[in-house]
This record gives structure tokens, sequence and C-alpha cells, in this order.
């Protein structure tokens, strides 16, 4: 089982930034993608950014221009870079990989325990 821990997250007024890591158990270019997603109070989770393990990475629309996935394999870890944030930016951001594997159904969600975005105005 492939294991994904986040940090970064906290407290942060609007306009200001944070930067989320996501490390995970297995080398990145095994994994088919990693990406971030997150859930505010009341609502159901959502993409935020995903990329491929052929590097191409896509954005929520509520998000591009202002936020930047990117990948440090050397380390394992995927990173979030949030500028210009928002309170409607504030929740649990999780990260998420699809891990292949050799038997039915041939992969599988991964998830990481989530870590905290609060932005205030």
């Amino acid at each position: 089982q492939v294991q994904l821990v986040e940090s970064g997250g906290g407290l942060v007024q609007a306009g200001g930034a944070l930067r989320l890591s996501c490390v995970a158990s297995t080398s990145l270019s095994s994994l088919k993608t990693v990406g971030w997603y997150r859930q505010a109070p009341g609502k159901q989770r959502e993409l935020v950014a995903d990329s491929t393990s052929s590097g191409v990475t896509v954005y929520a629309d509520s998000v591009k221009g202002r936020f930047v996935l990117s990948r440090d394999v050397t380390k394992n870890t995927v990173y979030l870079q949030m500028n210009s944030l928002k309170p409607e930016d504030t929740g649990i951001y999780y990260c998420k990989s699809i891990v292949p594997i050799a038997t039915v159904p041939y992969e599988y969600d991964s998830w990481g325990q989530g870590t905290q975005v609060t932005v205030s105005s």
C-alpha cells in the first residue's frame, strides 16, 4: 500500500501564500497520477491540481494562475505552491495518487490524511 503524507497547512491571511508537501512512500514515476484535492466544510471533495507520470498537469479553474504543482523525484515529493490565497480556498487539502497494480482492478486510489488550510479575510 502506497503511503502519502501531507504537511504545510496552516492559517494565513487573504493574499498570503502557503506551500504544501506530499511525500510518497514510493517513487513518483511508479504512480499513474499524484495530485491535490480539497474539501471545504459542507462541500464535496474537489480537484485542485493533478499530475501524471508523463508530466501533464491540470488545474481547477478556480486556482489557475495562483497555484502551482511541482514534483521533486529525488525526494518522492509533490508540492503545491499556493499564492494569492482567498478565504474560499479554506479546507482540508488531500494528496491523492492512482497506483497501478498487476491484478484486477489494475489500479487503486491512495489518499493522504489531509492538512488543514485556513485563509482569513
